[in-house]
């Protein structure tokens, strides 16, 4: 995988993770052309499309599309399925997650991403394994900020 956007139907850029480097404004042109041709694509349309030299691989869940370019021999439906299972993973730890969730916790959406994918490779099929690094982490940053720590300094 190249890299993975997520975006509104609105066009707003909500995540975007590169697995291949490109120069920022590079990237940015990638992510203006790529949103725009998705958001003008018909609802009953096919969800994989040819983009210069990749295939672009997309679905929409509520207001968010996920969006993956690949290599022009990696397999679509295998693709479909990572989409699929991250956002299994964001609706496992949000409780049915919105765009707000991923707005207000981008890092968490961040780790939880990373957790599944390596390089732009899958690292870890098991959701449940994903979830247990996501609750000791969690559990890790709980440490971290003491308790009274807000209270103490009349932040509270």
């Amino acid at each position: 995988m190249q890299f993975m956007l997520l975006f509104s139907r609105q066009g707003k850029l909500r995540l975007q993770k590169w697995y291949v480097a490109h120069p920022d404004k590079l990237k940015k042109k990638i992510t203006r052309e790529l949103i725009t041709t998705i958001l003008a694509r018909k609802p009953k349309m096919s969800s994989f499309l040819e983009w210069k030299d990749v295939k672009v691989v997309y679905k929409r869940y509520a207001s968010l599309y996920f969006c993956c370019a690949i290599e022009q021999n990696d397999n679509e439906l295998l693709t479909l399925e990572i989409i699929h299972r991250y956002v299994e993973l964001l609706d496992k730890y949000f409780g049915s997650v919105c765009e707000l969730d991923i707005i207000f916790n981008f890092e968490k959406a961040y780790f939880i991403l990373d957790e599944l994918l390596v390089g732009g490779e899958i690292q870890e099929t098991s959701k449940k394994n994903v979830l247990k690094a996501i609750a000791a982490q969690d559990l890790l940053q709980e440490e971290e900020t003491p308790q009274g720590f807000f209270e103490d300094h009349g932040l509270g």
